[in-house]
């Protein structure tokens, strides 16, 4: 949620138009959350979950074997894994889809945030979905980091800086 929140501040800032909003599933702390983000050059006018998304930022790897995190991605979309592997280790997934991989838990424990079996990595992989989409600068992300999560504002800049400069893409996938 806070990623998502942090993303849609960093867009806004562009001058976008941006919706941000969770979904829960069921009501158990750890229980996996997704969050949706709308972004637009013209007003948004709907009101309703993402069905058939552009991009995935999945943060927690086994999410990818254990629930289709691609079911209504776009042919073509990009999914961003915050995972130790390298983006081939997703083959099945790269003939379809844009496959990246950043290891943002590493990135987030070097920077002390969170520990080491819980690492907080929401702005590094905002870092890195900046550097791999093209859809936001990575200055609005670090700007939006500091205006929305002012609490260890340096430590979350530098995660979102140090996964931009690390994420690897997979040349295979989908144009």
């Amino acid at each position: 949620m806070v990623a998502s929140q942090v993303l849609a501040a960093a867009l806004f800032s562009e001058g976008r138009e941006v919706q941000s909003f969770p979904a829960f599933g069921v009501e158990r702390r750890g229980a996996p959350v997704t969050a949706f983000l709308r972004v637009d050059d013209a007003p948004i006018q709907l009101r309703c979950e993402i069905t058939e998304p552009d991009d995935l930022i999945v943060l927690d790897p086994t999410l990818v074997d254990a629930i289709d995190v691609t079911s209504g991605l776009k042919p073509g979309g990009s999914i961003l894994i915050n995972s130790d592997r390298p983006a081939e280790h997703y083959a099945a997934l790269a003939g379809r889809f844009r496959v990246a991989t950043v290891d943002a838990s590493a990135i987030a424990t070097r920077n002390g945030l969170g520990s080491r079996t819980q690492p907080i990595v929401n702005t590094a992989i905002l870092g890195a979905f900046a550097a791999v989409s093209g859809l936001v600068g990575l200055e609005s992300v670090c700007s939006a980091i500091e205006q929305e999560v002012p609490g260890r504002a340096e430590a979350n800049v530098r995660s979102a800086r140090d996964a931009a400069a690390a994420v690897a893409s997979a040349v295979a996938g989908a144009a």
